[in-house]
Order: structure tokens, then sequence, then C-alpha cells
């Protein structure tokens, strides 16, 4: 009987915790192939282990991709310096923000919401999806969101060919409900989704 209420209790404490912000450590900002071993390593995969990334990939794959290199600037260059991407992380337990300045995840989103991505067949087995996020007001044009989306991928794609994981830039999805998964405001803009994973 005893184990029995204890189970119960148990199973209903797990059922409480939530997902929340999340801190990243901190990323490692040495080492990885040679570029030119990146490079030419470096393509697109589309078929993914469904394995989570560890802690200390999961920063420095983001740090490579939108993170600071340098006093307010970034590990990539945008139209202007405006930096008007947000990237989203589209996790199994919910959807964050990136914040680099502070090195967190921000929860915005609770839940699964990997079904927006569209393909569940790569979004579903990947470790995590990237999604990009213009900010039309901040940017200095429209097809910028698009220009300093792309810079960015590239950094995850030569990322990915360095720590041996797999990724893809996907433009095929549903927009409007991918925008209305992730809340987005009629100033936003998704540009493209990049999922992230161990090749299988």
């Amino acid at each position: 009987m005893k184990k029995g209420l204890l189970a119960i209790a148990l199973f209903c404490l797990i059922g409480c915790v939530s997902a929340q912000d999340i801190q990243l450590v901190p990323p490692t900002k040495t080492g990885g192939k040679p570029l030119m071993e990146a490079l030419s390593e470096r393509q697109s995969h589309r078929s993914f282990e469904q394995k989570d990334l560890p802690a200390q990939t999961l920063s420095d794959l983001l740090w490579a991709a939108y993170g600071f290199n340098r006093e307010g600037l970034r590990t990539v260059a945008s139209s202007q310096n405006k930096q008007e991407i947000d990237l989203y992380v589209v996790l199994s337990n919910g959807v964050y923000l990136y914040d680099a300045k502070d090195n967190v995840l921000k929860l915005m989103i609770e839940g699964d919401q990997r079904a927006a991505l569209g393909q569940p067949n790569i979004s579903e087995n990947a470790a995590l999806s990237l999604v990009y996020v213009a900010n039309i007001d901040k940017a200095s044009n429209r097809e910028a969101g698009f220009i300093d989306s792309g810079l960015i991928a590239q950094n995850v794609y030569l990322y990915c060919a360095s720590a041996g994981l797999g990724t893809v830039a996907r433009g095929s999805f549903k927009r409007p409900d991918l925008h209305t998964a992730l809340k987005l405001t009629d100033q936003q803009e998704i540009t493209f989704v990049q999922p992230v994973g161990y090749i299988k």
C-alpha cells in the first residue's frame, strides 16, 4: 500500500514539473576541425537519430550560430548591424528564444510544437530545430532578414561539420501554421527552419 502511494506521489510530482528557462554552460570557443576540413565536409543531412545534444554541444552550437564574439557584435554579419534576427530553438518540451547576451534559452511556449514544423520524419527525429525569425520593424529592409538568416545558417552548417552533426536548411513548411504556433506578431517573419541532430 505504501509503495503504491509513493508511486502515485512521484507520478504527480513528475507531472507537475514544467519546462523552464535553460541556463546554458559557457561555450567553448577553441578547437574543432580546421576551416578547410569543415568546408570540405559541409553537406545537408535529412536523417537523424532521436538523441539529445549534450549541454556543451548545445551551447557551442548556438554561440557559433549567433553568439557574441566581441563587445556588441556577433559571430555573423548583419545588414547595417541591425541584428534583426531572433533565433528560436524548438525542443520536444517547448519553444525557446536564444538570448546570447545572458547565454540562456528563454522559454516562450511550453509543450511539443514540432508538428508545426512539418516534415515530421525530419523535425521529430532531430535533436532540435532552429527557427529564424526576422523582425521587420528592426531590419534595414525586408530582404536583409533572409540574407542574414543565410549567414547564420552557414555558421550552423560549419559547426555541424566540425562537431560530427547533421543539419539541413528547410524552406518547405507552412508559414502561417508555424507563425501561429510560435505566437509571432505581424512584424515578425519566419525566413526558414534548420533541424540539427546526430546523423542516422
